[in-house]
């Protein structure tokens, strides 16, 4: 057997350290991080995750790590993991999942699962298998958490015994279904080879009778209010402001 790995990196999208000089004013540098066996170098912890895992894996090995929606389709370091993650890797499969499970408040996850493979000169992605558990789907942390059935049909689809006899329930007949896949050309012709890929026609957006209830649309403002809030503090401290809680 291979050595299977799931985690989660860390919450916060860059890092920094405060120092304090003689005369007791402070400043702030960025830590980023230069390591020989990193694909770029870049002060985003999770797109640093992402690459301290490949290094972990040994040929063959399986991860399956959480990450926020921003390592999909960052630019510049984003840009060049992701291409040579689909090369180096096999990048097979992608969960989308609902607003607020993981990180903050309002920031968007997803489960991304690759295999490790030999060193070859042909890309190891073939297709990128996607699974939408996001759109038009509304959970709470009380009054409608995740559940284990929710998981259900995605479990199925993703067919752990033989993931290459999968089916797609997406198609032109079926434009509501949640799973389908892109090949390694479609997804590296992509602007920045993004990932961020969803075909599912938002309700809430088209039909105004679809609308989630008033007090789910005010709890999802907040949380994007939260998320863009913690964001723009860690811009001012990169440019040296203390922002105080």
């Amino acid at each position: 057997m291979h050595a299977a790995f799931e985690s989660n990196p860390p919450f916060g999208k860059k890092s920094s350290t405060v120092i304090v000089g003689e005369d007791g004013r402070t400043s702030t540098e960025k830590d980023t991080i230069e390591r020989d066996d990193f694909w770029a170098t870049t002060s985003n912890k999770q797109l640093n995750f992402v690459q301290h895992i490949k290094t972990l894996l040994k040929t063959h090995g399986r991860a399956a790590v959480v990450l926020p929606d921003n390592v999909l389709f960052e630019g510049g370091a984003g840009e060049t993991i992701r291409k040579k993650l689909l090369h180096e890797c096999d990048v097979h499969t992608l969960l989308r999942l609902p607003t607020g499970l993981f990180y903050a408040q309002g920031v968007k996850a997803n489960v991304l699962f690759f295999d490790k493979k030999p060193a070859s000169e042909s890309p190891w992605t073939k297709q990128l298998w996607i699974y939408d558990l996001r759109t038009n789907k509304h959970f709470t942390l009380k009054t409608n958490p995740l559940r284990r059935d929710d998981l259900q049909e995605f479990v199925n689809l993703y067919n752990v015994n033989n993931r290459h006899q999968r089916q797609a329930t997406w198609s032109p007949e079926n434009p509501d279904g949640r799973w389908r896949a892109y090949s390694y050309e479609e997804l590296i012709a992509r602007d920045k080879a993004s990932l961020d890929i969803f075909w599912l026609k938002d309700d809430s957006l088209a039909d105004s009778d679809n609308l989630p209830a008033p007090r789910l649309i005010a709890l999802e403002i907040v949380e994007d209010l939260q998320a863009a809030l913690a964001q723009f503090k860690l811009i001012a401290s990169d440019l040296g402001e203390v922002v105080e809680e």
